[in-house]
């Protein structure tokens, strides 16, 4: 029963399960979905709880609204106060769209440094990476310590068990390269006996662990420091614990039902059997027992007088052909898995040249296949330069729409052409020709929304690229791509700069903690990642790379280093790095505005590979009524987010072309945050 004086405050944060992301935590009188497919709720104080539908409008979080019933009767109280907060609600809802007074408030400040800046997804992995820069490391020495603790900070979304991409600027040589740290599907498997839920989580669905590779690669080829001096910081977290905050406590509790399946998950993250809550400790002795496994490999090779490369290469060796190997091998054998010491035996990070387009006289750099993202930025870029966004402005209509008819096109050849190199040919340098941006652009119509395109035909591509004939059967082709990824920004005082987007996949990737490890792996099989056709080359298939969107940038200007960023966001990864380059570039937005600036992201249905798709633009509502009102003129058809929705979580450095001078930016839309110093 409601008491007199009653206070009703709610938020809106939820999403339906097909759009699922990582919110802020349940607070009192909080409006979420409690995943029931979009029902939003309104805890009403002290706990009547009323609901209505949240009309799509999904993950996103608005300023508390209170509504009071003073001197309410207790037999009238209830009533009363579920027809007050009722009441609200619809008022709310119906002005979702409905900007923010001053959308150009920033909720934080920016972060400058002359010696050294680390942006990244969570507090405890920029700090991991600061302390490596204040004791002398570079900014390389500091993203593989950042790599280490961020798969503490944001266990659900990422680890050294997991896959992404990197992508480097070394101020030496005044050189980017990209690195893939993408591990291969198990050459055991048989595509024929998967369903899309083994895909997606459990024994069958984990591929293998590239991040740690990829990590260790890095550190030998362009660190200074040694595989015990990174490790450390994740080392004692993980041996002490941490208290965890809102999100990932979100997270775990959304996430309960699979984890509870799997006693090795089970173990960290509902201990007795009931998950852990804001401000508990998070422990992972078995995950501080792998790396300290991989330190004294490296130590040993020292005592043998083994010099820094071959103690670093010890290490690796140890996690991929040694004991750590065996365990994984144990471990899926005994439990109905199809992973092998094999696997792990054959992986390599693969170091290459990254894409490369002229972007208004800058030069932007990122990661080819087995990234989409890469391609997909490149190619948006390429497209609307035929057009003067600054002129159009900001926020504007003709802006937006211009952007968002580019991503259409740009996805069309992105899902026709791209995927596991060693199993087709892609026509990366067609595709990224200005000429044939010049005739794709003849597709986007400045007076309309068009629809979603067929590929076109790139130099170099032929009739058959984009198909295969697979032992396999269709999958559903309309599928919850559910999306779980991190991504942090490092520039240091002599000016190297790396940008990092490792991944799990999904929510807690497959689920499975692999025996003693600590570790969880990439569900990167599952749809989304792969295709749902057989005769599509980004099928499904043994020792076949799946696809990521994984892409971190590196901007330069005449050769000095501009801008590092990156995102997570499974598809939208591409298209919110692609805005972040506008800002940047047309707009000449300062680091944090542009971070904070209002996102969309195209979605598809049943989705990308299939031309004539339906599209839906997710946009937050912080974009003005009469932008939204225009583009919807225009026949665009807009999902529009309340607040800061779900789009992406940008972390970006700014470094001042005349002075030096770096800024940083963390993403308020999560947990990112800037260190520096």
């Amino acid at each position: 029963m409601a008491m007199a004086g009653a206070v009703c405050v709610y938020g809106y944060r939820g999403s339906p399960p097909s759009r699922r992301r990582r919110y802020g935590a349940p607070r009192r009188g909080s409006l979420s979905d409690q995943a029931s497919g979009g029902e939003a709720r309104v805890r009403c104080v002290p706990g009547h709880v009323i609901s209505m539908d949240a009309d799509g409008r999904n993950g996103a979080t608005i300023r508390p609204v209170r509504c009071t019933v003073k001197r309410v009767r207790r037999s009238l109280g209830a009533a009363v106060l579920a027809f007050a907060c009722a009441a609200v609600l619809l008022a709310q809802q119906q002005a979702a769209e409905a900007p923010a007074a001053d959308r150009r408030v920033q909720t934080r400040p920016a972060v400058t440094g002359l010696h050294g800046l680390v942006a990244a997804g969570h507090p405890i992995a920029s700090s991991a990476g600061l302390q490596m820069l204040l004791k002398g490391g570079n900014a390389f020495d500091a993203a593989v310590a950042v790599g280490a603790a961020a798969a503490l900070g944001e266990p659900e979304m990422n680890g050294i068990g997991g896959n992404g991409f990197m992508t480097i600027f070394e101020k030496k040589t005044g050189k980017v390269l990209s690195l893939a740290m993408a591990g291969a599907a198990p050459r055991a498997l048989k595509p024929a006996e998967m369903t899309p839920e083994t895909l997606n989580a459990g024994m069958k669905a984990g591929i293998v662990p590239g991040n740690l590779g990829g990590y260790l690669s890095l550190l030998e080829r362009y660190g200074t420091m040694s595989v015990a001096d990174v490790f450390a910081p994740a080392i004692e977290i993980a041996e002490k614990g941490y208290p965890i905050d809102p999100m990932l406590a979100q997270s775990i509790d959304r996430g309960k039902n699979n984890l509870v399946r799997y006693p090795t998950t089970a173990r960290i993250f509902l201990p007795g059997g009931q998950p852990l809550k804001s401000g508990d400790l998070l422990k992972n002795p078995d995950y501080a027992a792998t790396l300290r496994k991989m330190v004294e490999a490296e130590q040993q090779a020292k005592s043998r007088k083994a010099s820094r490369a071959a103690a670093i290469q010890a290490a690796f060796d140890r996690f991929y052909k040694g004991d750590i190997a065996q365990e994984f091998d144990r471990f899926f054998r005994e439990n109905g898995g199809i992973l092998t010491a094999a696997d792990l035996a054959a992986y390599e990070p693969h170091w290459s040249e990254p894409v490369h387009t002229a972007y208004r006289g800058y030069d932007v750099y990122s990661n080819p296949s087995t990234s989409r993202g890469g391609l997909e930025v490149l190619m948006q870029a390429n497209l609307v330069e035929g057009f003067d966004l600054k002129a159009f402005g900001a926020g504007s209509p003709k802006a937006l729409h211009a952007m968002i008819e580019a991503i259409k096109v740009a996805k069309a050849d992105i899902y026709r052409y791209v995927a596991d190199p060693k199993f087709t040919i892609i026509p990366t340098s067609g595709m990224l020709a200005k000429s044939y941006a010049a005739t794709r652009r003849n597709l986007i119509d400045m007076t309309k929304a068009g629809p979603y395109p067929e590929p076109g035909a790139p130099a170099g591509s032929t009739t058959s690229a984009g198909q295969q004939q697979a032992d396999g059967r269709a999958f559903p082709d309309k599928y919850d791509a559910d999306q779980h990824t991190t991504s942090f920004s490092i520039v240091d005082g002599q000016g190297n700069a790396v940008g990092v987007t490792p991944t799990l996949g999904g929510l807690f990737g497959n689920n499975v903690v692999v025996g003693s490890t600590g570790l969880l792996l990439n569900n990167g099989m599952r749809l989304g990642s792969t295709s749902p056709y057989p005769d599509n080359v980004n099928y499904v298939g043994a020792g076949k790379t799946p696809i990521l969107n994984n892409s971190p940038v590196v901007v330069l200007k005449d050769g000095t280093l501009a801008f590092v960023f990156g995102s997570p966001g499974g598809e939208t990864i591409g298209q919110t790095e692609f805005q972040m380059l506008v800002s940047l570039i047309d707009f000449e937005l300062p680091v944090q505005e542009a971070i904070e600036s209002p996102r969309f992201a195209l979605n598809a249905s049943p989705n990308f590979y299939k031309p004539g798709a339906e599209i839906t633009v997710s946009i937050e509502n912080r974009v003005a009524a009469g932008t939204i009102a225009a583009l919807r003129t225009l026949g665009h058809k807009l999902n529009v987010q309340i607040g800061w929705g779900s789009i992406g979580h940008m972390q970006t450095i700014r470094v001042d072309l005349k002075t030096g001078a770096m800024t940083a930016g963390g993403d308020p839309r999560r947990t990112g945050y800037a260190m520096g110093y």
